[in-house]
């Protein structure tokens, strides 16, 4: 039985590729990529690691309609065992679901270039069974920030440098020509709330891809509410 280090899962997330969707973060990553808003996820922590079957199994009991799933960390790419055996389960559950209308993609985050990615037989047989992946590491003054008239030509990434890359006809449906089409429409990388209960308390988890300085003016704004933050994943 095949385990993966997970951060989290969440659904719907709507933020994170075209339609409602289903996320799934990994736990652990080695790149460190200076301005990472998911600090939290770098640390492989054997705690979090649950059966590759329960997050499929976690999968198959969302109420839909599912349009896609967004595997993000973390680092994917470093538990690629664990990382295949899911994206198997997600395309035999694609298989042998009925979708009338909207078919389900995968799409994965990677902080690793596509090139080196596609390098190696292990990562290109992951890569075969993406829909499009999301490449290359975060780079802070590569995001153009709030006010940055252009902040809309980067939907669905952190910073310029990062490629969309369409692996398959439905990815390049949903994420070639009419992902620039949509770009144009966008008001920029947004950002979705969650709040989870758990033992430690409620905790807040913004997911998206958030423009540099929205986090800080964020905080901002909700300490001049009365609402102060504890620890955040997004400082050191």
């Amino acid at each position: 039985m095949t385990e993966l280090l997970l951060a989290k899962a969440h659904f719907p997330v709507t933020t994170l590729g075209p339609g409602i969707r289903a996320g799934i973060w990994m736990q652990g990553c080695t790149l460190h990529c200076p301005g990472c808003l998911s600090r939290d996820t770098w640390d492989a922590d054997p705690a979090k690691a649950v059966p590759v079957e329960a997050v499929l199994g976690w999968l198959a009991s969302l109420p839909g309609p599912v349009q896609g799933v967004t595997i993000s960390g973390g680092e994917p790419f470093q538990q690629p065992a664990a990382l295949a055996e899911l994206l198997r389960g997600i395309r035999t559950w694609r298989e042998e679901s009925p979708r009338e209308t909207i078919p389900l993609d995968i799409l994965v985050y990677s902080g690793y270039v596509y090139s080196r990615l596609s390098r190696s037989t292990e990562t290109r047989e992951i890569l075969e069974m993406c829909d499009a992946v999301v490449a290359g590491p975060y780079v802070d003054r590569l995001n153009p920030g709030g006010r940055h008239p252009q902040g809309g030509s980067l939907l669905w990434r952190g910073s310029a440098n990062q490629r969309i890359v369409p692996l398959t006809p439905l990815g390049q449906e949903r994420y070639g020509a009419a992902a620039g089409d949509m770009a144009k429409e966008e008001a920029g990388p947004r950002v979705q709330v969650s709040v989870d209960e758990g033992p430690e308390g409620r905790r807040v988890y913004y997911i998206g891809i958030p423009r540099r300085g929205d986090m800080e003016h964020l905080t901002s704004t909700l300490e001049r509410a009365g609402v102060r933050a504890g620890g955040v994943s997004w400082r050191p």
